[in-house]
């Protein structure tokens, strides 16, 4: 279907020039537009041209502004967590060890990434395997997906369309409360079993059921999303949640490609995720395009350094340091051998020529990153609903030859992770297979007099006093006011 750009659709941008704007790319944007060129149907759209290329592709992206907005999705207000201050040393830390000399805790975090290819999920579509909570559980959940929504000219330049992730984020938390209530029921058995055996009084025996989780951050671009939840005992630990969102697309700076990261600090501890969606492409040299996604993501990523002291503004500067998502390396051997080895399953052989591993080893990709050991079949590219690689069937004409790769990756820097798993798992419902890691975070933690100081030195502090102001500013205030810690 060929697609022309009405003349109308411009607009006058009165600033100087972005140098993309001289860019070759910019000649066959004469040839784009949002809509099928019959002139029958392209006056009734003229209006919905004129706006939305003036608003969304001249203000974003020919100036560079940033793309879509630091706001994101979460289950609670800054002011509910910020306003609890009896939480700030929370007596019960249920399950974890903190060792009071070093003042740090263990948590463990699970990590996935999914390229859904534009698949809307179904009411009832099971993520029990998938979140891995039929026999364990995880207190922090980060859960990337790509291609939400299918990669069409009018989903990259048109609103978004927030139902998708409403939907996904809905399916997440079904499962999650799902696993909470079966987690409950074998925790009552157990404690039922004990009892029998050693009697105790009423109301000793303290359950520690973990409460319900909690989505800090929900994050969409395009077809990008990033999403984080927390168990229920750990959101008022959870502090300076932000988000950054990074276009590599079209002309460098659309969404269809790019990255959502989201930091927050847990405790003392600040955390980074990046969720990545980099350039496609299976021809020898692609990489290339992959590296500079990249590096673009690495330095024009960038967070609010907040009011009350420097937050970490840049990915590199957190603490803990996750990237994952559809980065789309392949495997640089002719198709016939890589299939015929991905047939054997000669993994090691495969990923001598994998091309992430050798861009690593030669230092022009991720210098300092961290990739566990890959024992698993090629992620990418199945037929939907098939344990069949693309391209491999007999009889089916026409169609494009996908070699298979692992595109799906997880990759961490820095101390203070340790995976302890790293695999893919079975679901069917697109073209890839979802991948997940399983870490163990060292978080540290400031107790008694610390906690305090630390307090007063963040953001819940200034939201408290901001409070006392209001209140005294309208006269509801008898005298000065006071803080009970």
């Amino acid at each position: 279907m060929k697609l022309l750009l009405h003349p109308t659709s411009f607009v006058s941008i009165h600033a100087p020039l972005h140098p993309i704007l001289h860019s070759p790319f910019l000649l066959p944007l004469t040839s784009l537009s949002l809509l099928p060129a019959s002139r029958s149907i392209m006056p009734q759209y003229r209006k919905f041209g004129e706006v939305m290329w003036p608003k969304l592709v001249a203000n974003k992206y020919f100036l560079h502004r940033p793309l879509g907005s630091n706001h994101f999705v979460t289950d609670f207000s800054p002011t509910d967590s910020f306003l609890d201050v009896n939480g700030l040393d929370h007596p019960a830390l249920p399950e974890r060890s903190l060792d009071d000399q070093k003042g740090r805790l263990k948590y463990k975090v699970f990590v996935s990434t999914w390229n859904v290819g534009g698949v809307v999920p179904s009411d009832d579509l099971n993520l029990e395997d998938w979140l891995d909570t039929k026999n364990n559980s995880y207190d922090i959940y980060v859960l990337g997906f790509q291609e939400i929504v299918p990669l069409s000219v009018k989903n990259v330049l048109g609103p978004q369309k927030c139902s998708i992730s409403m939907k996904w984020n809905s399916l997440i938390r079904t499962t999650l409360r799902k696993s909470l209530t079966n987690q409950k029921r074998i925790h009552e058995s157990k404690v039922e079993e004990k009892q029998k055996v050693h009697p105790v009084k009423d109301g000793s025996s303290r359950e520690h059921a973990t409460q319900d989780f909690r989505c800090i951050l929900s994050k969409q671009m395009v077809g990008i999303l990033a999403s984080v939840w927390v168990r229920g005992d750990l959101w008022r630990h959870v502090r300076h949640p932000s988000v950054s969102c990074i276009g590599c697309g079209i002309m460098g700076c659309l969404g269809n490609k790019g990255s959502v990261s989201v930091r927050f600090y847990l405790h003392e501890t600040s955390f980074c995720f990046v969720c990545c969606h980099l350039a496609s492409g299976g021809k020898e040299g692609d990489q290339v395009h992959r590296n500079s996604d990249v590096m673009d993501i690495f330095s024009r990523t960038s967070f609010p350094r907040g009011s009350s002291f420097n937050l970490p503004q840049k990915i590199l500067d957190h603490d803990r340091i996750v990237l994952f998502g559809d980065l789309n390396y392949r495997i640089s051997l002719p198709e016939a051998k890589m299939r015929s080895l991905v047939e054997q399953k000669q993994w090691n052989i495969l990923l001598e020529k994998d091309q992430l591993r050798i861009e690593v080893s030669e230092g022009r990709a991720f210098e300092g990153w961290h990739e566990g050991v890959i024992a698993f079949s090629p992620t990418y590219k199945y037929y939907q609903n098939s344990d069949e690689y693309y391209g491999c069937a007999q009889g089916k004409k026409g169609e494009k030859r996908r070699a298979p790769a692992w595109c799906d990756r997880i990759l961490w820097h820095g101390k203070g992770l340790k995976q302890k798993r790293y695999e893919r798992c079975k679901s069917r419902l697109s073209d890839h297979r979802p991948v997940r890691a399983i870490f163990t975070a060292e978080v540290k933690v400031v107790r008694n007099f610390g906690s305090s100081q630390s307090f007063f030195l963040s953001d819940k502090f200034d939201h408290i006093m901001d409070h006392f102001d209001l209140l005294s500013n309208n006269g509801l205030s008898n005298g000065r006011p006071s803080l009970q810690l």
